[in-house]
């Protein structure tokens, strides 16, 4: 039986309005949209079932051209090809030719740009970008991320692993971090170079066994009373903040940033608010009596519990150089509790 073909006018396509289906005949179909949009789709059977394939749309593709282009992927299927398939396999081949051109660089610059905003230090982003630009570019960073491999990566790490252990190890694990993100990218495939357990293991030495952690040395709690005594008789906002810090175990940038509106009196809670925790998480800290005795001394008609130069928030540094002077860290005075 011979297939009506050409059914549609330039006209026609141009008029019609009403969702639907219009056939052109030889598996040439016109899709017009509730939304009034047009669009040409190929319609044809292969191997048993049935097939749609868009081929673009009307503004895009005129009547005259969209004839052309199913008279040849007619042709195609003809000859025993899906023209589905050979549509797959181009896609396939451009995306092998952009992975091609996209460089370790470029993947770490939109690995940094897409978690940017879920870290809370913007320092963060920075200390990203220093060790990747100083030890990874200029080894792989102009490469495609596809051809960057396992002794690329050992070249960059071997030679600060001993000397810059810290440094090394968390710059392994940027480059696993892009290399992964790259390969759900589809800009790259098989094993992550930059993979430490079963891979480069077996090729750099165990950084606890380099360089082990040494952690500050704990305050014994028989001399706790001690140095609370000698810190109460320092002046200033840094050391009402460290004593603070000391009692409520919190870190430095949530008790710089207490507010005097985070204090409840009654319930004598100090409740912090997420974007000052770590764990951006509300929380909600018990205000012992030496908490409130210590607050009660302060001016509680500033913004800041603790305020630093012109009623600005106090800095970090106040509280480190507290700590110089007394030999120890909020972290050592942490195991007292």
């Amino acid at each position: 039986m011979v297939r009506l073909a050409n059914k549609l006018s330039a006209l026609k396509v141009t008029n019609v309005n009403k969702r639907g289906w219009y056939s052109d005949g030889n598996g040439l179909w016109l899709q017009v949209s509730a939304s009034g949009s047009k669009s040409w789709v190929l319609r044809f059977n292969f191997a048993g079932t049935r097939h749609h394939m868009g081929l673009g749309a009307l503004r895009d593709l005129p009547l005259a051209q969209a004839r052309v282009l199913a008279q040849d992927l007619g042709r195609r299927l003809r000859d025993g090809h899906n023209p589905l398939a050979d549509r797959r396999h181009l896609d396939a081949v451009r995306r092998a030719d952009k992975a091609r051109q996209m460089t370790f660089d470029d993947c770490a610059k939109a690995f940094i740009k897409a978690h940017r905003a879920s870290w809370r230090n913007p320092k963060h982003a920075k200390q990203w970008e220093s060790t990747l630009e100083t030890y990874a570019s200029p080894v792989f960073g102009s490469l495609s991320v596809a051809d960057v491999d396992t002794a690329m990566v050992v070249k960059v790490l071997e030679p600060i692993w001993a000397d810059k252990t810290e440094t090394a190890v968390r710059l392994r694990g940027r480059i696993e971090s892009i290399m992964d993100w790259a390969t759900v990218s589809k800009f790259r495939s098989g094993e992550n170079p930059a993979r430490w357990r079963g891979h480069l293991d077996y090729l750099l030495a165990n950084p606890s066994k380099v360089a082990p952690v040494v952690n500050h040395p704990a305050l014994a709690w028989a001399e706790a009373p001690i140095f609370i005594k000698e810190l109460r008789e320092r002046d200033g906002f840094a050391a009402r903040a460290l004593e603070f810090a000391i009692y409520t175990a919190a870190r430095s940038g949530e008790v710089r940033g207490a507010r005097w509106a985070e204090i409840d009196w009654d319930a004598a809670i100090w409740t912090v608010p997420a974007e000052r925790m770590k764990s951006r998480r509300e929380h909600r800290v018990p205000l012992a009596p030496a908490c409130i005795t210590l607050l009660r001394s302060l001016d509680a008609n500033a913004e800041f519990v603790f305020p630093g130069r012109q009623g600005k928030m106090l800095s970090d540094m106040s509280i480190t150089s507290w700590q110089s002077e007394f030999e120890a860290s909020r972290t050592a005075l942490r195991p007292v509790f």
